[in-house]
């Protein structure tokens, strides 16, 4: 079966799926996922029907919450934007492995206060996936804890699907670089702030701007370890003096090239080996 054919399939399984729902809150990220469920709540139930939230909290990039903004005013879809704050909860802020549970439901909180006082009878969607189930995601818990449904994942669609379904709508975020939040790129132990944040957020704008769309800046005690595709780490050593010299004005201490290259999760491996 090819590609067009495929998005079909997915299209009219989603389609049955949004037939059984009244009126829901997309829980959004800015990342293609929720965007797509966004568009797809929004063509399916209206734009009355159809309400996307995003939280604008100290771990999203303001590039992502500026592509949220960007994508509802394009495809009108009706958006809030909340603070979960999860940042305050120590629970979250010490990091531990399942520190995705916390930021989820802090998360799935701030929403249903907003069905309780705004959207009332709505429910809860995320743009969890089919593929999600094969990684290690303890915010999953928290979505069934809160009763969140997820439209992509029931209906089998993989991170491929999506994209390929996304590019079927010529929605301009189907190409997007995968954004996990910027928590992500602490080690497991090392406490999380807003100045942390802060600094891993403005190094990997600063690869942004020096063309690496797609990077990662781990932090690890102070030091940044940059992590590009591997056929752009010699570009990357070509930059490291000015590169270096502006990360100290940042506040880190030391600069780090990845020699392996970007790999995504790649944080998750001492969950598998204790390495």
């Amino acid at each position: 079966m090819d590609k067009n054919a495929t998005s079909e399939v997915h299209l009219d399984n989603l389609s049955f799926w949004f037939d059984k729902q009244e009126k829901v809150i997309v829980a959004l990220s800015g990342g293609v996922d929720s965007c797509l469920v966004a568009f797809l709540a929004r063509k399916f139930l209206g734009k009355e029907k159809a309400i996307a939230v995003i939280s604008h909290s100290a771990s999203l990039k303001l590039r992502d919450l500026h592509d949220a903004r960007r994508f509802c005013a394009h495809y009108d879809i009706q958006l809030e934007v909340v603070d979960a704050r999860e940042i305050e909860d120590e629970n979250y802020a010490s990091n531990p492995i399942n520190r995705c549970y916390f930021c989820k439901s802090a998360l799935y909180s701030e929403l249903i206060g907003l069905m309780q006082n705004q959207f009332k009878g709505y429910k809860i969607l995320n743009g969890n996936n089919y593929s999600d189930f094969g990684d290690y995601r303890p915010g999953i818990q928290a979505a069934n804890e809160n009763d969140v449904l997820s439209p992509l994942a029931d209906c089998k669609l993989t991170k491929e699907d999506i994209r390929e379904l996304a590019k079927h709508f010529n929605l301009f975020v189907w190409d997007k670089p995968a954004s996990p939040c910027l928590s992500s790129r602490f080690p497991y132990g090392e406490s999380i702030t807003i100045q942390k944040l802060r600094m891993v957020e403005n190094a990997e704008e600063l690869l942004y701007e020096k063309g690496f769309t797609d990077a990662r800046v781990r932090y690890n005690q102070g030091t940044a370890r940059l992590e590009v595709p591997s056929n752009r780490i010699k570009e990357l050593k070509s930059l490291y003096t000015v590169i270096d010299e502006k990360l100290k004005s940042f506040g880190f201490t030391n600069t780090e090239i990845d020699e392996e290259g970007f790999v995504s999760g790649k944080l998750n491996r001492v969950l598998v080996n204790g390495k």
